[in-house]
Parts: structure tokens; sequence; C-alpha cells
């Protein structure tokens, strides 16, 4: 019979139904886990009469048809978010919104992943939990360059070591130099600077009183002093540039020259490149009182090594460095699909493209429509068990509705057999 066949399609695919529902509650507490739903079909439908047209006074007849059972449809997965659970673990990260974290799979193959739980490695890896290398764009700290995504993504590796320094451009004097000082009187200040490689270098320089401005100082001088970078590096290397005359107007104001300043320049011995640094007095007062000028500041760094990194919505990998620098060592992409429900799952909370799906689309987060990054949290599965717990009945009373059609089935055929007697 008919209805036997239909009755065991309906078993069948119910127990299809409570495989997915409990795979879902299995992996209610997975990290970045999608649920999945199951959509039924009915199948083939045998003919018995076909329909006809209606004909003067007759009217026309639909067909006769019987069903032949059902079947599965499609088993969707449910990309919608899930839940945000908070970790304080700065590589752990969650993506609100569309796309999915890109591993590398090996051969130019790609795995696509929900699950954020990150972790750098002893090299700098910035590793899934099972040991896949997260892809992305690397940038350069020691040249300053920054990730860029217009380049092809590759797995990311971040530089653990220390950066060179900033070799210091420039010292700002400040503070006063006493109008009232006698011609002669002198007033020496030290400041610690940097090469390029970060090494420290002791400089100073010497206000030394004139007797007035020379004849090549601005018309509105009234006073000047001359400063002579005449100290020396630890490394024993003199200073170069020669002194400089310093003046001021009737006010006690600073003049600026016409022509740059002069520089303090030197070679290290411990490598570099030449050092050339230019005083600015812009902030040094002559006005009465005690001579109190320093030089208070310079824009130089010494080396660092990095102490920390830190990730961003955007998915860049930002690192802080001992000496007060950052530098952005790398960007994590974000894979975008034509359909993201075309996905094949391959285990591991992890999905691979399909020919259904596209191919995948590499993006910085919060672009094209992609999802944007939370640092220090994980997305939890979006599994609802309430709505679970309801299909599960619904496929339970749908399984035992079958079985029933099987059961009576059987208790006709037995019905059957039983006229010979």
């Amino acid at each position: 019979m008919r209805s036997l066949y239909s009755g065991v399609s309906g078993l069948r695919n119910h127990q299809t139904m409570m495989d997915v529902i409990g795979n879902n509650i299995a992996n209610v507490n997975t990290i970045g886990f999608k649920s999945s739903s199951v959509s039924f079909k009915d199948v083939m439908s045998q003919t018995l009469e076909n329909a006809t047209a209606g004909s003067g006074s007759q009217g026309g007849t639909n067909p006769v048809q019987i069903g032949l059972g059902m079947g599965v449809a499609a088993i969707n997965t449910n990309f919608t978010d899930g839940s945000l659970q908070p970790t304080g673990k700065a590589t752990d990260l969650a993506i609100q919104g569309q796309g999915l974290f890109a591993l590398d799979g090996g051969d130019n193959t790609y795995l696509y992943t929900r699950n954020g739980n990150f972790d750098f490695d002893k090299q700098g890896k910035l590793l899934s939990a099972d040991g896949k290398q997260v892809v992305g764009w690397i940038g350069d700290p020691a040249t300053e360059t920054d990730p860029d995504p217009n380049t092809q993504v590759k797995g990311i590796t971040v530089d653990l070591g220390g950066i060179g320094g900033v070799a210091t451009t420039s010292i700002s004097y400040e503070n006063n130099i006493s109008a009232g000082a006698a011609v002669g009187t002198s007033a020496q200040s030290a400041i610690t600077v940097y090469d390029s490689n970060g090494t420290e270098h002791r400089v100073s320089g010497t206000f030394t009183k004139l007797a007035a401005p020379s004849a090549t100082a601005p018309a509105a001088a009234t006073s000047a002093w001359s400063f002579t970078p005449s100290a020396t590096t630890e490394d024993g290397l003199a200073i170069t540039s020669g002194a400089y005359e310093v003046n001021f107007d009737s006010n006690g104001k600073f003049i600026a020259p016409a022509a740059p300043y002069p520089s303090f320049t030197f070679m290290p011995v411990t490598g570099g490149a030449l050092v050339s640094i230019i005083p600015d007095f812009s902030q040094v007062t002559q006005y009465g009182g005690d001579t109190t000028v320093v030089a208070a500041n310079q824009n130089g760094l010494a080396a660092g090594e990095l102490q920390g990194t830190t990730i961003d919505s955007k998915g860049m990998v930002v690192g802080r460095y001992s000496n007060g620098l950052t530098r952005n060592l790398a960007q994590i992409a974000i894979a975008m699909f034509p359909n993201v429900g075309g996905l094949t799952k391959v285990g591991d909370s992890m999905y691979i493209s399909s020919s259904n799906s596209g191919e995948g689309t590499m993006y910085i987060p919060g672009a094209q429509g992609s999802g944007t990054l939370n640092a220090g949290t994980l997305e939890m599965s979006n599994v609802d068990l309430a709505r679970e717990f309801s299909n599960m009945i619904i496929t339970q009373r749908g399984f035992q509705a079958n079985s029933k059609i099987i059961s009576t089935t059987d208790e006709m055929l037995q019905e059957l057999a039983s006229l010979k007697r």
C-alpha cells in the first residue's frame, strides 16, 4: 500500500529533523555555532485521473492524485548573531554583523569561522584554538608602514621584538634669560637626545651675553646672546655646528631669525644615521630676574620593547612599546560571501566555500556591510532552546503520527490476508 511507504518516508525524515534538533541542542554552548533548521517537501504524486476542461453544460474536473510521501527540502544554517560573552582576553574576538574570520587552510585555501577564540604563539602568529593562522594584512613597525588592505591577505604574524627609537630632530628651550646679566655672563643646559637606533646621547648648549646685537641682526633686536652647542656626546663626538646669535626685542621677546637655526650635528659611533638637531628658542624670554633657561624637551625616543597588543573594531592589531610608541602591526580580514547559507560545514566550527556560496571576498571589518569586531568577547551559539524544545515536540508528534500510519496499514493488510480463511 502507498500509505505504508508514505509513513516510512515520514518516519525517516522526521528522524532527520530530530537529528538536526539534537545537534543544535548539543552545541548550545559551542562558540560561534550557527543553528540549523529543516524544511520538508512532498514528493512525487501518482496521478489517477488527469484534469479535464469543461464542455457545454459539463464542468471541468480536477486531477485525482495520491501523494507518495515526503522528503527533506533543505537543511538551512541560521547565520544570525549570537549573544556576546565577555572574556577579558584581548585576542578573543566576536563579529557583530555579517562575515566570517578567514583562516589559512594551506595550499592557497581558506577555512572560515565565527569562533574568534584566538591567541598569539611564541612566533607571533595569530592562531585559532586548533592552530589555524588567522589571515589579514601585515604592517611593518620598523618603517611605520600600516597594513595595506589593497594587497593579498596572508597569515598574520607580528614581530614580538622591539623597535628602534626615533631620532631627535628638535630641542625646545624654555624659561628666562636675565635682562640684567653682565656682558660675558653664560648659562649652560644639557639634555639627553637619541639617534635613529634609539641610543642615548648627552648634548648641551651655552648661552653667553653679548655686548650688542650684530650688524646683521633684525632691526627690532635690542639685545643678544650667543648660543654655542659646544658640548660633546657621550660617544666623545664633537658637535660640528658653530655659535648662533639669539636676539630679543625691547619687550624681552625672542625674535625669530629669517634664516634656519643652526643644528647640533654628529655621527654616532654606535651606528645609525647622522644626527642633526635644530634648537627651538621660541619659548625663551629676556626679562628681569634670574636666568632659568633650560633645554626642556626633545622629540626623540629610545628603543622600545613590545609590551602588549590591542585590537580595535576595525580589526587593527596595535602594538604598544615600552618607549610610548604605538604601531599598527596587522589588520584582521572579514570574509563576505554572495550566499553565506551555501557554505559547507567541515567540523571544528569551520566552513569552506561551495559552488553555491561563491568565493569569499576579504574586507576590513565594517567595510562593505561586513561586521565590526568586539575585542575581549566571544560570540556564543545562536541556538534558541525554547524554539528547539518546541520543535522537538512537533517532531516527536510527527514521528508518532507516521508510525501510526504504518501500524494501521499493517492491520489493514492483516485483515486483507485473513479474507481467504
